[in-house]
């Protein structure tokens, strides 16, 4: 298994670990519903070092991104980053991706799963037909997650830059707890507000960051989050896990990302997906939350009133902020509406559970 920067420093806080993506990382530290109601209450932090990040530059590069992912990255100014996903040539999603412009027409770098960084890497790689520069710099790459209401009011004593008022989906460059070059992006995955900060482990600066976000953050309540409720806050917000409720064989259209797919522009299996829009997905992903009592779990079946399969469960839990179980699954189109019946199959049981609206805690 592969270490972050940060390893070391989740043992020795008595974290739980396990692997996760091919990394040695913290599952939780004092309970996955303590750790939840942290980051919507207060803040915590989460080293999400694992993740993968490239760099592609030059006079093509946004050709290059323009031809591999579905939104518009055209629309991209200095300093604004964007969700995106990467379609494969039958229209399945080969990953979902945040990217960032860093230089407009000309630099911009995307952060990609960490389960998918060398499949993404070659699939955008074998579109590179006019030499695009692409660097993969996930290796040396540190990426913290700071989430939660109060989370910038605790960095903001640790940098000039103004991160109090930075707008969702935007990010800065600049000097973070005495380290240089730092981007700090407000493009969060918890529903709670807060900032990402990608660092490269130069001269200490792994170890500098971390002891001074928790001298800063632990009088204030600062809490470090492991990736269990990564999970359990993600999926109150009903944003999708790579590999649970969208993969290969997931339209972004039929896993409600129909937002980021601009027909626009040209790109990969457009053709295949504007016709599934024109003629209407035959399948849905979405969320519902438990009638009667039970807790959904991933592979579980999703059926009809008669016990006939509608679809599977593709992520559940007992939601800490919620205090009711949720989840998200595909069902066929007819059985997609708000409020609709539908029943989880839990050990040979038929629970009954409804289509809601997402958030969850909206």
């Amino acid at each position: 298994m592969k270490n972050t920067p940060f390893t070391e420093k989740h043992i020795a806080m008595g974290a739980k670990m396990a692997a996760f993506a091919g990394y040695n990382m913290p599952i939780s530290y004092t309970g996955i519903n303590d750790e939840h109601a942290a980051v919507r209450n207060n803040a915590g932090i989460f080293d999400v070092s694992h993740m993968g990040e490239f760099i592609i530059k030059g006079a093509h590069a946004l050709d290059l991104i323009q031809k591999v992912t579905t939104n518009d990255a055209s629309k991209l100014t200095a300093g604004r980053a964007q969700y995106s996903c990467l379609t494969n040539r039958q229209g399945g999603i080969v990953d979902d991706l945040i990217v960032y412009c860093l230089e407009e027409n000309n630099s911009y770098m995307l952060v990609v799963n960490a389960s998918n960084i060398d499949k993404d890497w070659d699939w955008i790689s074998s579109f590179n037909t006019e030499n695009a520069e692409m660097h993969n710099i996930s290796d040396k790459t540190c990426l913290l997650a700071i989430q939660g209401p109060n989370a910038t009011r605790i960095l903001q004593p640790l940098t000039d830059i103004d991160i109090l008022n930075l707008k969702y989906y935007t990010f800065v460059r600049g000097t973070f707890a005495g380290v240089k070059n730092v981007i700090i992006s407000a493009t969060g995955y918890t529903g709670s507000g807060g900032v990402e900060v990608y660092f490269e482990d130069t001269d200490g600066a792994a170890e500098k960051i971390w002891n001074a976000i928790f001298e800063a953050g632990t009088p204030l309540g600062l809490k470090p989050i492991g990736l269990g409720a990564r999970d359990t806050l993600r999926l109150e917000m009903g944003y999708c896990l790579y590999g649970n409720d969208i993969d290969d064989t997931t339209s972004p259209l039929e896993g409600g990302l129909g937002w980021i797919t601009r027909f626009t522009k040209d790109f990969t299996a457009r053709d295949i997906i504007e016709k599934q829009k024109a003629a209407g997905v035959t399948r849905k992903l979405v969320g519902f939350e438990m009638v009667e009592k039970g807790i959904p779990r991933h592979g579980y079946e999703i059926c009809n009133k008669d016990g006939e399969k509608l679809g599977e469960v593709t992520s559940g839990t007992q939601a800490p902020s919620l205090g009711k179980a949720v989840g998200l699954g595909y069902v066929s189109k007819e059985f997609s509406s708000i409020d609709m019946q539908i029943f989880i199959k839990v050990r040979d049981k038929l629970l009954e559970a409804k289509v809601v609206k997402l958030p969850f805690n909206a």
